[in-house]
């Protein structure tokens, strides 16, 4: 059976089973300390399993790093998240390990990271973890709203939205995450920039490292146990946008164009990465290419999600076409 099959049939039971336990009522044994009386949740039902229970995904911690010479693994064309803070060491986070384990809790000297990729929403988004003087340590929930990861606190096992930083459950209802500058780039692209740069070391778990367990996703008509509405503009649901704040840019138009200057920001995009959600081996994965997004000379925080994450979070949000 061909994997979008497989999705759809999981997909349609997880939804049915989704619908008759949408409520605190169903999740208060595994979730005894959130506080379910805060939301910004419209409807329970908009909240669905996505199969794995809360940590049945492992996120990561203080992971180990090793420098960019020492490491072999990792093919030209895989793509890493990078995170380059003034005057610390830049480092890479391959996506080959976080499509595994969606989130890596670090520290970048005084700075506490969260490192999120929700494979569902192709959404790669940086955070700083602290909030109103507290550190916090995220975990995987294992439920989704909108297709999108729903992560937690250790702290107060508050939930909180991946795409969009935000806590939407719980004692941190209504806080939002700092989100950091950082890219997806190629392996190749950031080994060449960054020769003295560190990688994220493989994390010691049985996984299939370099293995896309969400094979042909992207080309999916229609999104993972998603219910909501579609782009507009005929926009494919799973086509990758550049999201900078409430505005989105196609990443078809960038591709053509190479290079985009308006509303204040200057968006470039160069080939040479692989798609980490096409074909089963990450590095053989179709080009999507590289994006990055600055002001004045300098990177800002930005994301590559799908057309319909970006309709489910930013429903009012400027679509920027030609």
């Amino acid at each position: 059976m061909q994997m979008n099959a497989v999705l759809a049939a999981i997909a349609a039971t997880l939804s049915m089973a989704a619908s008759a336990s949408a409520s605190p009522e169903f999740w208060s044994s595994e979730w005894p300390n959130t506080d379910f009386g805060k939301t910004t949740v419209s409807s329970w039902s908009e909240i669905r399993s996505g199969g794995p229970p809360k940590d049945g995904i492992p996120a990561l911690s203080d992971p180990q790093f090793i420098r960019v010479g020492d490491e072999t693994r990792i093919g030209d064309r895989e793509p890493v998240i990078t995170v380059e803070l003034d005057g610390e060491t830049p480092r890479a986070y391959p996506v080959r390990y976080l499509i595994w384990h969606e989130i890596v809790n670090d520290s970048v000297r005084d700075v506490p990271v969260a490192v999120t990729f929700c494979p569902l929403c192709n959404s790669g988004v940086t955070f700083d973890r602290r909030v109103g003087g507290e550190t916090l340590t995220f975990g995987v929930s294992g439920k989704l709203r909108h297709s999108d990861m729903v992560m937690f606190d250790r702290e107060t096992d508050s939930w909180w939205q991946q795409a969009v930083g935000q806590g939407i459950v719980g004692d941190y209802t209504g806080s939002v995450l700092e989100q950091l500058p950082s890219w997806m780039e190629s392996w190749a692209e950031f080994r060449a920039r960054n020769p003295e740069g560190l990688v994220m070391a493989e994390p010691d778990w049985p996984r299939r490292y370099g293995r896309n367990p969400y094979v042909s996703y992207d080309s999916s008509y229609r999104p993972f146990l998603y219910g909501g509405e579609l782009p507009p503009y005929g926009i494919p649901a799973l086509a990758r946008v550049v999201r900078v704040g409430e505005r989105a840019w196609p990443l078809s138009r960038l591709k053509a164009g190479g290079e985009v200057t308006e509303a204040g920001v200057t968006i470039t995009w160069r080939e040479g990465q692989a798609s980490a959600l096409d074909s089963e081996v990450i590095s053989q994965g179709r080009d999507v290419g590289t994006i990055r997004v600055k002001k004045d000379g300098e990177d800002i925080p930005h994301d590559v999600m799908f057309a319909f994450a970006f309709h489910a979070f930013f429903p009012d949000g400027q679509w920027m076409l030609d």
